[in-house]
């Protein structure tokens, strides 16, 4: 608890550098032009109690109110937006200032009022609208804060973030005012600097409000790629990943991977939480549940390399093609398995390879997985015409039951369906599992050699390797998501399935992989797309298809890494 308090208040002191923060900025300098000296206080105070609360409870204050999260951040964009006005027009503050905190005929006097409190309003409105570049440990706290975890640990590590931040804060207010006291051109046109932040602030409250701040971004990393890189690499190292274990106990089963599970149907209470985005929207603007209110929604999780999720994308696309002029919005949140799933591009490329035409959301940080409490890839929550969960299933699977229910909830929201219904009859023939490398959830490996983390070690094949089982041969390092392999090691598979898949990324722009079955060069029956010539050339982060048979049979799969210059992160199987 101690030692990731300690991480998380460095985190929040360097979280100011981040380009996230930009944005912000107007707002926390133009409280060095106004109020009295008590007002830096009130600011830092206000945002350190809002942050750290919101932070942990406002899943439960949207649950239990009813108010969506976008209108209290909107009431906080009113708020600053209201003092910027004050700043333009002071005649203006006493009365916006009365307003909120003005509870009885006891109130202070306006000019105190100016000061200390006002800043609370300002720090308070802060904390609702501040969505920092967090690195692994607020992440995990947020995560577990969507599902209802609040601990007296996670409460101590958003707090530590939270002072943490605050302070440069604090240091930013105090010296913007030094410097106007110390400089007198300032000093003299103090008036009209402060009308120039009040300027800055309204723009700044409207950006936001029109998520510009969001654009600006982009645009900020776009023309500095290298800006606010590394931030958060000091909670990257070994010690906060096993505090992190202890903290989050809602770890992803990943048994459940593309496991078929029974659907529920959950009483009128069942209120589908809304989107918390965690990277980008792709083919669609930004979207929210409330605002699809009327229409009924698919919120499909998935990720691009998971084949049990690819092998649903096409019914989803159809569903989209026959029922999008119908009332029915399908968003796909891209959860992703690996690293390097996070980039946006790689998350467009696979919606251009896949043809998907319907709004896809990033959701790097899981928050909208915890969010709707969720274990699965893929995931299908049906949400209809009122925002309640009415139908989900887990994995591949009954997808004539899931049209169905997408046709009832059009009904129930007055659009004819008459549609036939005349899916392809789902089966699957693999019986291995999917194989892990990485020694995050490594398994069913049987060289005989101890794994050990981060190091390049010489792994051998036992004599006989059991089913479902797989081996290194030569050199191999094995980091926490991959393996890496040495020049001329290899891999080896006994498995049972008829199609192999394979996770890879190259390290340069491309490395090859030799490839056999059962002692000898692959069939063109059995070659899977990327399989040519007896070899694989990975050139991209992908799901590449490794093997393709007409029928399911035990068989070795052998491949060979003759320069190595490859990650290998999964097996998955058809």
């Amino acid at each position: 608890m101690f030692v990731l308090s300690g991480f998380a208040f460095i985190a929040g002191v360097v979280t100011i550098l981040s380009p996230c923060i930009l944005p912000l900025l107007p707002i926390i300098l133009s409280s060095s032009t106004a109020g009295s000296k008590r007002r830096p206080f009130g600011v830092v105070f206000g945002f350190i109690a809002s942050f750290t609360f919101f932070t942990l409870f406002l899943t439960s204050i949207v649950k239990v109110t009813g108010l969506s999260a976008d209108f209290l951040r909107n009431f906080a964009i009113i708020v600053l937006l209201g003092f910027g006005v004050s700043m333009l027009l002071p005649q203006t503050q006493v009365l916006l200032e009365k307003s909120f905190t003005s509870l009885s005929s006891k109130a202070p006097q306006p000019k105190r009022r100016s000061g200390f409190k006002g800043g609370v309003l300002v720090g308070i409105s802060l904390g609702l609208i501040w969505t920092p570049c967090v690195g692994p440990i607020l992440a995990s706290v947020i995560s577990l804060a969507l599902t209802g975890s609040v601990t007296g640990t996670a409460f101590l590590i958003t707090l530590a973030y939270s002072i943490g931040t605050g302070l440069p804060m604090l240091a930013i207010i105090f010296g913007g005012r030094q410097l106007l006291q110390r400089v007198p051109w300032l000093l003299r046109n103090t008036a009209i600097i402060k009308k120039v932040f009040g300027v800055l602030m309204i723009l700044t409250s409207i950006g936001i409000f029109y998520n510009i701040d969001r654009s600006f971004q982009t645009y900020i990393l776009d023309k500095f790629p290298s800006y606010g890189t590394g931030l958060t690499e000091i909670e990257d190292n070994e010690t906060v990943r096993q505090e992190l274990e202890k903290v989050d106990e809602q770890t992803i089963n990943d048994e459940n991977m593309g496991q078929p599970m029974d659907e529920f149907i959950d009483s009128e209470k069942l209120i589908a939480p809304d989107l918390i985005l965690g990277g980008s929207w792709l083919n669609s603007d930004p979207l929210t549940i409330s605002e699809l209110k009327g229409k009924v929604v698919l919120v499909d999780f998935w990720t691009y390399t998971c084949i049990n999720c690819i092998r649903t994308l096409p019914y989803v696309q159809s569903w989209q093609e026959k029922y999008s002029d119908k009332g029915l919005v399908i968003i796909g949140v891209h959860a992703p398995e690996f690293e390097f799933e996070k980039k946006s591009a790689n998350v467009q490329k696979a919606i251009e390879d896949f043809g998907l035409t319907y709004p896809v959301m990033q959701d790097n940080d899981f928050r909208t997985w915890r969010a709707y409490d969720n274990h699965y890839w893929p995931a299908k929550y049906l949400i209809d015409k009122d925002g309640r969960i009415r139908y989900t299933h887990f994995g591949e699977g009954k997808y004539d039951e899931s049209e169905k229910w997408i046709q009832k909830l059009l009904d129930e929201a007055g659009q004819e369906v008459n549609d036939s219904i005349n899916n392809a009859t789902y089966s699957i023939s693999a019986l291995t599992p999917e194989l892990y490398f990485g020694y995050w959830r490594i398994d069913y490996l049987a060289s005989p050699e101890k794994l050990v983390k981060d190091q390049v070690i010489t792994y051998s094949s036992p004599n006989s390797l059991p089913q479902h089982h797989f081996s290194y041969e030569g050199d191999w390092k094995i980091a926490r998501q991959h393996a890496i392999p040495g020049e001329k090691s290899k891999l080896i598979l006994n498995y049972e399935a008829k199609n192999v898949f394979l996770v890879m990324r190259p390290l340069e722009k491309k490395a090859t992989v030799s490839v056999s079955l059962d002692g000898a060069t692959v069939s063109e029956k059995d070659l899977g797309d990327d399989l040519k010539d007896g070899q694989v050339i990975v050139d991209t982060d992908r799901l590449y298809s490794i093997i393709q048979s007409n029928s399911s049979g035990i068989h070795e799969l052998t491949l060979e890494f003759p320069d190595g210059g490859v990650e290998l992160y999964a097996f998955t199987f058809g």
